[in-house]
């Protein structure tokens, strides 16, 4: 948690959007990780989850999913010409739900080499928002 708020902090983004059972950003190692990340970047919980994607999209965001899902393309491709982003990631190991990535107005994979398919979700936020940082 607190490595992707740094990322995110780093790299310029506005904001992070919790989903209710979210890791605490406040607990003391999350903190630490983050540098204090949290202090700095806005963030709030979203307690109606359930709709926060079609919502984003109706405020003019583009949500990109980040997922291995076969209509996935690269993280580059899937932030170009983007103007208002929202970078939608899951958790360690079951990623995002399939509703989730439907949900999502694109898919994104962060290309790696043969016989490696993810990165855990601290570096994976980090490569995300360095791509969408060049845009």
């Amino acid at each position: 948690m607190g490595a992707a708020f740094r990322s995110g902090a780093a790299l310029g983004f506005d904001a992070v959007l919790l989903a209710p059972r979210c890791a605490d950003p406040l607990y003391r190692r999350a903190v630490k990780v983050g540098m204090g990340a949290v202090f700095a970047t806005p963030w709030t919980r979203l307690p109606d989850w359930y709709d926060a994607l079609p919502d984003l999209s109706g405020r003019g965001f583009t949500t990109v999913a980040l997922t291995l899902s076969a209509d996935s393309v690269p993280i580059e491709d899937a932030v170009a010409g983007v103007d208002r982003l929202a970078l939608v990631l899951g958790s360690e190991g079951h990623g995002l739900s399939t509703r989730w990535e439907t949900s999502a107005d694109r898919r994104a994979i962060i290309p790696m080499r043969a016989g490696i398919d993810s990165l855990n979700v601290a570096a994976a936020a980090a490569v995300a928002c360095y791509a969408a940082a060049r845009r």
